[in-house]
């Protein structure tokens, strides 16, 4: 089982990973990012893209998909919270997002396309 990231660790890591949109949830002990993409198929494609990659590296992360939207958090279950697994799938996740918009704000409500297409009804 992977260790849980040192408190050393935390301040070496997640900072980058913040300025690329990632909050650190500390009731959670997890990561979690809001992409915002093009449409339903464009937030589909990633969604793909991200289990294939979770397959891959045996991690799997829990995420919402609400239309055009995904909200995805990374957690290492096995150890009950942050490991450097977490860190390195944020990374590659990153990578496979492309040039999808996002909510850096995670307090604020998430609204998908087809919600404010129809006045706030889905």
């Amino acid at each position: 089982m992977p260790d849980l990231l040192t408190e050393a660790e935390r301040q070496e890591l997640l900072p980058p990973l913040g300025v690329a949109g990632w909050g650190a949830d500390p009731t959670t002990d997890s990561l979690r990012k809001i992409w915002k993409f093009r449409s339903f198929s464009e937030a589909w494609g990633f969604l793909s893209r991200v289990a294939l990659l979770a397959e891959t590296r045996n991690h799997h992360p829990d995420w919402r998909n609400a239309y055009n939207v995904v909200d995805l958090r990374l957690t290492t279950h096995s150890a009950g919270g942050l490991t450097r697994l977490d860190t390195e799938m944020a990374a590659a996740i990153d990578r496979l997002a492309g040039a999808a918009e996002v909510q850096r704000d995670q307090t604020a409500e998430i609204r998908c396309l087809c919600e404010l297409r129809h006045g706030g009804r889905p």
